[in-house]
């Protein structure tokens, strides 16, 4: 009979040692951890729910790092708008309530408040976060406009907004007639003509009217023959002087949109009133009188609202046309047409992308599996061109203190720049754009919020399935560490045991 050995007859006895040594080096490892296993296939039948939940939880926490992102990105865009409409508002106070004293560069307090928020708006234009231009639509890497430097004195060839105003003056005869004509067809007649039909240029004829009852007026129109003449308007004083009091009111529109009215009144007062003409010995000199007063009255309104009006045109042309429009020439008194300006030859300020599309489109960011939010911008944006085209052309135009019709220039000038920084119902405003970043904004709080909520509830049901529960592992642990303490004590007995002492 073969007689076996203690190792063989306790071989299984090292077997429950290392599964005790096992089971504790687990617990022990749960325990430190805090989870059931390091490995999906440690929680079996749970594994690929684990997975799913792993999954929701990781694309939550990439979404609220998104909308954390996205919430730094539109809080700086809406710090720059706020100083954009707050730039807007002091140049309109300051175009209402400045003096209209001149220093030697030809320019108000008024206008030098325009010229610091002009440079500060374009730098809020050109605002970047992170490397990413917030004004240039999809051109993220471009900063939105140019310098305001070059944008008002342009570069090398290419013409700036001085030079464009400048130009435009003298296409618009501002210093003239407004490129009118005042002619006397019959002898007590008096017309006034446009110089060219068709020109965009100067005066435009838009009503006349009178209050004698021996005069006749016609026009605006033009003439019967030949086709194509320029528009007229006339009043013909007949073969009866008008009444005193009588008056003759000439409507002219100008280029910024504006109109303008020259009333002449009739009096036999001596010397003869402002604004007025003096009756003569009959209708033929009366007539001569009101084409004097009408080429004086016109030549007073070239040189004042026209002034104002045309350099509001041409920075109008500047920044809401791309590419900039000019006028067509030189000469510039006698052009008759606008022209796309080059990029050779004329700043073109917006420098960031410029498509179809909206701009908020430009930038658009998922902050949830099925949400996402558009924040994008363009400086070239209908609000900002408002604001930047009247800002600049306030702080361009330059004023000769020694003309004696430089106080009506100025106020022409500020009394449009007051008016065009309002707000107009039914034109995008500065406002409307943060309205459009608000809900961007509360877009992304609301999916933080739901987002929250469903991933602690996702985290729980994690924990649920890999996680322990410290008190049941620690009771576990000490009880495989007495069994184990057991199992040493009875192999290394069962070791130590021969057959001489077991006899």
């Amino acid at each position: 009979m073969a007689i076996e050995g203690v190792s063989g007859r306790t071989s299984y006895l090292g077997s429950s040692i290392l599964n005790l040594k096992s089971q504790l080096d687990t617990l022990t490892q749960q325990l430190a951890s805090g989870k059931k296993s390091t490995t999906y296939a440690g929680l079996g039948v749970d594994s690929g729910t684990a997975t799913g939940l792993r999954a929701q939880i990781s694309s939550i926490a990439g979404y609220a790092n998104t909308g954390s992102v996205l919430n730094t990105r539109i809080n700086v865009a809406n710090l720059s708008l706020q100083g954009i409409s707050s730039a807007g508002s002091q140049v309109k106070a300051a175009a209402a309530g400045a003096t209209l004293n001149l220093d030697s560069s030809g320019k108000t307090a008024g206008q030098k408040t325009a010229m610091a928020s002009f440079t500060q708006v374009i730098a809020l234009l050109n605002t970047e976060v992170g490397g990413r231009y917030m004004f240039s639509g999809r051109a993220t890497d471009t900063p939105a406009t140019e310098s305001a430097d070059v944008i008002l004195n342009g570069s090398g060839t290419r013409a700036g907004l001085n030079q464009i105003i400048d130009e435009r003056g003298q296409a618009d005869g501002t210093t003239g007639l407004g490129r009118t004509v005042i002619t006397s067809p019959t002898p007590t007649s008096v017309t006034i003509g446009e110089d060219v039909a068709g020109s965009p240029f100067g005066l435009k004829l838009s009503a006349i009217t009178t209050t004698s009852a021996t005069a006749t007026v016609t026009g605006p129109a033009p003439p019967a023959a030949p086709p194509g003449a320029p528009s007229e308007m006339s009043v013909d004083l007949g073969a009866t002087n008008p009444a005193d009091g009588d008056k003759v009111r000439f409507t002219f529109s100008l280029p910024d949109g504006t109109s303008e009215t020259i009333e002449l009144t009739a009096t036999t007062t001596t010397p003869v009133p402002a604004g007025s003409f003096a009756i003569g010995a009959d209708s033929t000199a009366t007539a001569a009188n009101l084409k004097a007063a009408l080429n004086t009255a016109v030549g007073t309104l070239s040189n004042t609202a026209l002034v104002a009006a045309s350099a509001m045109a041409a920075s109008d042309n500047f920044f809401s046309s791309s590419p900039p429009l000019r006028v067509n020439g030189p000469p510039f008194n006698t052009a008759t047409l606008l022209v796309p300006g080059t990029a050779t030859n004329t700043v073109s300020w917006y420098t960031g992308e410029d498509g179809p599309d909206p701009a908020r489109g430009t930038a658009v960011a998922g902050i949830d599996q099925s949400i996402s939010v558009q924040y994008g911008a363009r400086a070239n944006e209908d609000a900002f061109v408002a604001q930047l085209k009247n800002i600049a052309v306030y702080a361009a135009v330059s004023t000769n203190a020694s003309n004696p019709n430089a106080n009506g220039q100025l106020t022409a000038l500020n009394s449009r720049i007051v008016d065009n920084l309002a707000v107009h119902p039914g034109t995008q405003s500065i406002q409307d754009i943060q309205a459009d970043f608000a809900g961007a904004q509360s877009a992304i709080s609301i999916a933080k919020d739901r987002q929250t909520q469903t991933g602690a509830v996702a985290q729980s049901m994690l924990d649920s399935i890999q996680g322990i529960n410290d008190n049941e592992v620690a009771t576990k642990i000490l009880a495989l560490q007495t069994a184990l303490q057991a199992s040493y004590q009875t192999t290394a007995s069962l070791y130590q045991m021969s057959l001489v002492k077991f006899l």
